[in-house]
């Protein structure tokens, strides 16, 4: 599995997840009536949206895939596993956190608003990820595939021969 696409696919799973806490949390919160909790979930939503801009800055985006990057190896060949497998084993958490917040909202719909705001909070820090691994892909003619691992494991990733995007270095003057 790509690098890229792993990363495309954790924020899109995180930013629905947020979307079904928020519904969930909508529903419970209404349900019980309490105008003070749903004024503090939405003040928490904006806020975690907040520090999740700020965090996923580019900067601060380059500096943390600079050493998942620099520590790929190289080979000539793609990693064997299927991509499912790979975005299973390390996407697993993510949906077993919804379902967990999500089933307590019934019984205490503070749980799934504040997981709203921490699943709101890694998608808008980890939006632009992907287009900067995009940038160095092509940048340097490579592709960065994970290899298969544990979700609790840092990630390991495999660089292989890409294609030049037919850009040619400019002469030195």
């Amino acid at each position: 599995m790509q690098y890229k696409d792993l990363l495309r696919g954790t924020v899109l799973l995180v930013a629905i997840e947020a979307t079904g806490l928020a519904a969930i949390s909508a529903v419970t919160i209404n349900s019980t009536g309490d105008d003070f909790l749903a004024a503090v979930a939405l003040g928490w939503w904006l806020a975690a949206i907040a520090v999740g801009v700020w965090i996923g800055r580019p900067s601060r985006t380059a500096a943390a895939l600079s050493g998942p990057l620099a520590a790929a190896k190289t080979s000539a060949q793609l990693p064997a596993e299927s991509p499912a497998r790979i975005a299973l084993a390390r996407l697993w958490p993510i949906a077993l956190f919804a379902i967990v917040a999500g089933a307590a909202g019934p019984l205490w719909p503070q749980v799934p608003a504040i997981a709203t705001g921490f699943a709101l909070g890694v998608a808008t820090a980890w939006r632009n990820r992907e287009s900067a691994v995009t940038a160095v892909e092509e940048r340097d003619g490579v592709c960065f595939y994970v290899e298969h691992g544990s979700a609790f494991d840092p990630i390991r990733l495999i660089r292989t021969p890409g294609l030049r995007r037919g850009t040619t270095p400019s002469p030195s003057a």
